[in-house]
């Protein structure tokens, strides 16, 4: 694969807007290509990470993990997303853990180069700023969501949130395991309740879709009324 490649892709990034050409020319050569097979750690909470990562293909989690073992998945990241502003640009210990849910192929592009484009276009540390703010945002509506809402909420919510219309595709690690984990459950919690919304005639769910059959039924459960 071939840096042109990430060329293309990076011309197409909001954060990066203003840059010229030839920044960008050199921001691509600088990066590292790395293809991550399944379950692969890409870097270890508490790591010191030096680059910043785009993700051209794949698919990952980025989680915490208890003390006891148990696993709060923070967020899942597609392609085409950009990860680990913290670790490269706030030169501290990374939150968490970031791991491949199936291969994926991911960019890496350096520290080093970053802080070049940052010095030479401040605007564009003000992009990744804001990049960031969103993305605390986030992580700050999941902590309430953690705390005030209950599971079915959350996985109600969780549903509205991630369909394209009224389907969200299964893809092969969109399994209990993984959605429990990131709902601050267990499996067997969330087969409950996934039986209670089938039941109820707001989703059913197959080998390769989940579909939503009832939106205002579904939007009452995940608790929206008030949003």
């Amino acid at each position: 694969m071939q840096n042109h490649i990430l060329l293309k892709r990076l011309q197409d990034f909001e954060f990066l807007r203003g840059l010229d050409h030839e920044t960008m020319i050199a921001l691509a050569n600088s990066a590292m290509w790395k293809v991550f097979p399944p379950h692969a750690v890409v870097f270890w909470e508490g790591d010191t990470e030096s680059n910043l990562y785009y993700l051209q293909y794949g698919s990952l989690k980025a989680l915490r993990t208890a003390p006891d073992g148990r696993e709060q998945v923070l967020r899942f990241l597609d392609a085409g997303e950009i990860f680990n502003e913290i670790g490269v640009l706030a030169k501290r210990p990374n939150p968490v853990t970031a791991v491949a849910l199936e291969e994926s192929g991911i960019w890496l592009i350096p520290r080093h180069a970053l802080e070049e484009v940052v010095m030479k276009y401040p605007q564009t540390a003000l992009q990744i700023i804001g990049n960031m703010a969103d993305k605390i945002i986030d992580l700050v509506t999941l902590a309430a969501d953690l705390s005030l809402k209950t599971i079915e909420a959350r996985f109600a919510k969780l549903l509205l949130d991630s369909a394209e219309g009224d389907v969200i595709e299964r893809r092969r690690w969109t399994n209990q395991t993984e959605l429990a984990a990131h709902l601050g459950t267990v499996p067997d919690v969330l087969s409950r309740v996934i039986r209670e919304l089938t039941k109820a005639g707001l989703i059913e769910m197959d080998k390769q879709h989940i579909r939503i059959l009832n939106r205002m039924g579904l939007a009452e459960r995940a608790m929206l009324q008030g949003d």
